[in-house]
């Protein structure tokens, strides 16, 4: 008779295996996939390197689950910022503001998720994401044209240029961003260097996403592009 699973054993395994998902999910977003090991996994997960492999056999197949987990949760954000309430280019900018604000606050993830060098098996996962969030700038484009609000045109091709011409935007400020310490925080008192440097870079990131937003509303037509 085959050993089956106890109700008990499955959950401590789905636990056991949600935990080192957690903190492979915590080193990338500190280190990247390349500072991402099953041995830096482990001490984050309070386990023995051989209780990584047994649930993830590889790093590949570990990288690849995080890659899944966290592009979700972007894809998610991206999806619930199109409020249908709005009209069809707000609802553009909208999403591209969301996109670009949680990129930039946490770069480091950012930058894995788009850009680091990975494996094949996370470079297919990222056109499947990729093609997610064209669905949803698709939805909201073909929305527009249909209210009449927006240029008819190949909403497929619109969406999947405005996708590739976002991500690429930022890779370079994510690159940075992703090799820069952690901004410290001192106390309250008189603007310091490194306060005027962290407000620096706020601008930085409000005119970076403003272009972003501009640049994507003159894409679809929704803005002249002499205004």
């Amino acid at each position: 008779m085959p050993y089956r699973r106890t109700p008990r054993v499955e959950a401590r395994l789905s636990a056991s295996r949600e935990r080192i998902r957690a903190a492979a999910l915590a080193v990338v977003a500190e280190r990247g996939y390349a500072g991402c090991s099953i041995a830096a996994v482990a001490r984050r997960a309070g386990v023995a390197t051989g209780s990584v492999y047994r649930h993830f056999p590889s790093k590949s197949e570990l990288v690849a689950e995080v890659f899944r987990v966290a592009s979700q949760r972007e894809v998610d954000a991206f999806a619930r910022a199109a409020s249908p309430a709005r009209p069809a280019a707000e609802s553009v900018a909208a999403v591209i503001e969301t996109f670009a604000g949680r990129a930039l606050r946490a770069p480091r993830m950012a930058y894995a998720l788009l850009a680091e060098p990975v494996d094949p098996a996370v470079d297919a996962e990222r056109l499947v994401f990729r093609r997610a969030y064209a669905a949803v700038l698709a939805g909201l484009i073909g929305r527009g044209i249909a209210t009449g609000e927006l240029p008819d045109q190949d909403v497929e091709v619109s969406a999947a240029a405005l996708v590739g011409a976002i991500g690429e935007a930022l890779v370079g400020p994510l690159a940075v961003g992703a090799t820069r310490p952690a901004d410290p925080y001192p106390p309250a008192g008189p603007a310091s260097p490194t306060r005027t440097d962290a407000a620096a870079r706020d601008r930085v990131r409000t005119d970076l996403i403003f272009n972003l937003t501009s640049f994507a509303q003159r894409s679809i037509g929704a803005v002249s592009a002499n205004t």
